[in-house]
């Protein structure tokens, strides 16, 4: 297994510099994903390992970090956006590279299927239920390790609120701690909610103290327009949190 990632590491590697362009906004895209994909490969055998799981699956785990966004390299070169909402599903348009990844075909026909449920559902707004409990597992941690560089990716573009605030619908969803539709986005202010919404959906505690302990949420509150209604959201997500990390420290 082992092997097999140091020969998918190349094959990928190969694959990304077929992007490379001269054009300096084309590059800086795919630099700025490239160094994601290293991130999220790392954070995946790290959150892996605090779970105790075995080597063999935490090579599995790297597998998926090192492809889960394959399909970000031909969206942006087709679309020149990384919107999936006005091009394609990153995660499906990156199902249809890895079919010309003979590679994969070393896999064993389960651990091929949980590496292909794992890329389809890190993106999704919930994850399949329809999938095992071993594949519901592998693409908790393949989302918990998307999310958290996810967030360091963005933290240098975060900027004041531009004064155009946020829409009362993500007031609302904000409020009650639901996830959202990123079609519906309407303001800058509006991205800063879905970023803080995410906290929900982080599954292990782990990755969320890593949030924390990081600044993410407290740089985003802060950037914040001050708007009253927000406030029920606000003590809700940090009641949250709060909750949730002094919980692991009495576990």
């Amino acid at each position: 297994m082992q092997e097999l990632l140091e020969e998918m590491k190349k094959w990928l590697a190969v694959y990304i510099k077929s992007f490379y362009s001269g054009d300096r906004e084309v590059q800086q895209a795919v630099d700025i994903k490239e160094e994601h994909t290293a991130k999220v490969t790392e954070i995946c055998r790290e959150l892996a390992l605090v779970l105790g799981l075995a080597e063999k699956d935490c090579l599995l785990v790297e597998m998926m970090g090192l492809f889960h966004d394959v399909g970000r390299f031909p969206q942006f070169a087709k679309y020149k956006t990384f919107n999936d909402s006005i091009s394609e599903n990153h995660a499906l348009l990156g199902l249809k590279v890895l079919e010309e990844v003979p590679l994969l075909a070393e896999l064993p026909p389960d651990d091929l299927e949980l590496f292909k449920f794992a890329i389809a559902n890190h993106n999704a707004k919930q994850i399949n239920t329809a999938g095992t409990k071993r594949q519901q597992l592998f693409a908790r941690i393949l989302r918990d390790a998307d999310k958290l560089d996810i967030y360091r990716v963005l933290s240098p573009f975060l900027q004041p609120s531009d004064g155009i605030g946020c829409s009362p619908d993500f007031v609302r969803l904000f409020a009650s701690g639901e996830q959202c539709d990123y079609s519906q986005i309407r303001t800058m202010d509006d991205r800063k909610l879905v970023r803080l919404m995410w906290v929900y959906d982080v599954n292990f505690t782990w990755t969320l103290q890593k949030i924390v302990e990081r600044g993410y949420t407290k740089r985003i509150i802060e950037s914040l327009p001050v708007n009253e209604a927000l406030n029920p959201g606000l003590d809700r997500l940090q009641s949250y949190i709060r909750t949730r990390l002094q919980a692991e420290e009495l576990a």
